[in-house]
């Protein structure tokens, strides 16, 4: 049987304005958050980072989490990925609870964590060698699936070289399929292409959704919780956008993104996607100034 990146990769060879809050996913939940919370510090004023979000995700959705700096992006992608439990409520996968790290769940940062002695080849089969995904697999077949995933990602001819040796578009590939190549079933991606240049990241923006599969039925897709500061970027990506509120993290709206796949340059340029961008904005305007104003303060404060 052939595994998810061999198919992948062989797939590879071969106007109307958003609601305030979109229709249910069609798509049996893969991951449920509820009423979740998540407090840091001890004593009489903890800090409140996110306060009862609640958003189910759905089997091969693509959602996009949007909000002002600080708002708690980050801390539901870390809840997510079992990097942190939240201080209430719950986040389960498939109907179990999330504890801890699995290999379920993949995560990419805006930093590549790249092993600067390891080859592009070396980076990529790093977890098929000294983790559990590799479990069970011969050395000739996690060979091959990391010849997949470079074939995937368009870096054949680079497979030899070092971190050094690369653009910052081709270290983000090199992070991309490091993580498809544990075949995980869902992706939580954190600004995976907020350092790059503005034409490298439209690039990617659409290298991205041709890797996930935008073309193929949704229950055949891999699940994408991805956080961006970016709106354009947002509903260029998404299936929906979940918009929250500045600190304690809310969830403000979930908006429907009902622009027809596959997207393309045709897709950026057309009214829907200018409107649905507008939109968002104006969700996101008066929180980002509240932001804005509350951090001044506080680095004001601390100074005196």
């Amino acid at each position: 049987m052939k595994s998810a990146i061999e198919t992948e990769a062989m797939q590879q060879r071969a106007n109307d304005k958003p609601a305030q809050h979109a229709h249910a996913p069609t798509e049996p939940a893969k991951l449920c958050l509820a009423h979740v919370g998540k407090r840091f510090g001890t004593g009489a004023t903890p800090t409140i980072a996110v306060d009862d979000f609640t958003l189910d995700i759905a089997q091969g959705e693509f959602l996009v989490i949007v909000g002002p700096s600080g708002c708690g992006k980050t801390t539901v992608l870390n809840i997510l990925a079992g990097l942190d439990r939240p201080s209430e409520g719950s986040v389960a996968l498939d109907g179990c609870e999330i504890t801890r790290p699995g290999p379920a769940r993949g995560v990419m940062f805006q930093d590549y964590a790249l092993f600067p002695w390891q080859t592009v080849r070396g980076n990529i089969g790093f977890g098929l060698r000294h983790g559990t995904p590799g479990d069970g697999l011969s050395d000739e077949a996690r060979a091959q699936r990391v010849r997949d995933c470079i074939d995937l990602v368009g870096l054949n001819g680079a497979e030899d070289k070092y971190p050094h040796q690369l653009s910052g578009g081709m270290r983000q590939r090199v992070a991309l399929a490091r993580l498809l190549a544990n075949e995980p079933e869902v992706l939580l991606m954190d600004e995976p292409l907020a350092a790059l240049d503005a034409q490298t990241r439209l690039i990617l923006q659409d290298e991205l959704l041709r890797i996930w599969g935008q073309d193929r039925p949704q229950a055949s897709r891999r699940t994408v919780v991805f956080i961006t500061h970016a709106i354009d970027e947002a509903v260029f990506l998404a299936d929906r956008v979940a918009v929250m509120t500045t600190r304690p993290g809310r969830l403000k709206a979930l908006i429907d993104v009902a622009l027809p796949r596959p997207r393309n340059d045709a897709t950026r340029a057309s009214a829907q996607f200018q409107a649905l961008c507008q939109d968002i904005w104006g969700l996101i305007r008066d929180e980002a100034y509240r932001a804005t104003v509350t951090s001044t303060s506080e680095e004001g404060g601390s100074k005196r």
